[in-house]
């Protein structure tokens, strides 16, 4: 089974015109029926702290541009949106489209980026979110939460076989990026895919390097700065047959 990394050059706050730049991408790297295609954080607007503009409105067509995408092709569709909590507080999300149009997972990030402004104008997330996907547990993660382990842990400790995560990762800390992502493959025994953007922003340049590690931190596939879709093959029986040879994760013992 097959995942696709999304590496988008995103139009600052231009929903309809990102909608168009991920179809006229999947024209031309069609995801195989079944197989888990990633958008990054915030795909439709880019890393904004103007909630108003990035909140997914019943109208602005978020829903319906995720649902036909997932359900023309066939695929689970994970993508980086803004929703509006109780209190009309931000909340960065990530989503995951079932093949048949339907929202199946949502996970609100758990670490706001309180360096860039996040934390004043987006509430934190509480619990971890998972799904099944052809028989594979697979977590979410957004940005940020990269950097603090413990909550991956937690996660495989849930018993995560997959971390996925959506960024919006600056290049000057490209290496920080690159390294983190190997770090959680290689101390989960997991699978590791990292979808970042690419391209600029009013604040930020970003390189892109969306990457996807197997469970001993090797590169499977590396998107590089442009924008465009890698992918790579997912295979379970041998992450598990890893976590048989060398099973590290039984000898966890301390405990939060």
């Amino acid at each position: 089974m097959k995942v696709y990394c999304c590496q988008l050059d995103v139009v600052w706050e231009n929903k309809a015109e990102n909608f168009a730049k991920v179809r006229n991408l999947l024209k031309t790297s069609r995801p195989e029926p079944g197989s888990l295609f990633v958008l990054p954080e915030m795909f439709s607007t880019g890393f904004t702290m103007n909630v108003a503009a990035a909140a997914t409105q019943k109208n602005d067509g978020t829903w319906q541009f995720l649902s036909e995408i997932s359900h023309e092709l066939g695929i689970y569709t994970l993508a980086g949106i803004v929703s509006l909590d109780a209190n009309g507080r931000g909340l960065n999300e990530a989503v995951v489209i079932s093949p048949q149009g339907d929202l199946i997972t949502r996970y609100a990030k758990i670490h706001p980026f309180t360096l860039g402004g996040e934390a004043k104008n987006y509430a934190r997330g509480t619990t971890i979110a998972s799904f099944e996907w052809n028989g594979m547990k697979v977590v979410p993660f957004i940005c940020y939460d990269l950097r603090f382990p413990e909550v991956f842990r937690t996660a495989v400790r849930e018993g995560a076989e997959m971390f996925v995560v959506i960024a919006a990762w600056p290049n000057k800390r490209e290496r920080h990026w690159t390294t983190l992502l190997e770090a959680r493959a290689i101390e989960n025994l997991t699978y590791v895919v990292g979808v970042n953007r690419a391209g600029t922003d009013p604040q930020h340049v970003y390189s892109g390097r969306s990457m996807i590690f197997d469970y001993h931190g090797r590169t499977l596939a590396d998107a590089g700065s442009a924008q465009g879709i890698i992918s790579a093959e997912i295979d379970k029986s041998a992450m598990l047959q890893w976590r048989k040879d060398f099973p590290a994760l039984e000898d966890i013992h301390w405990k939060a």
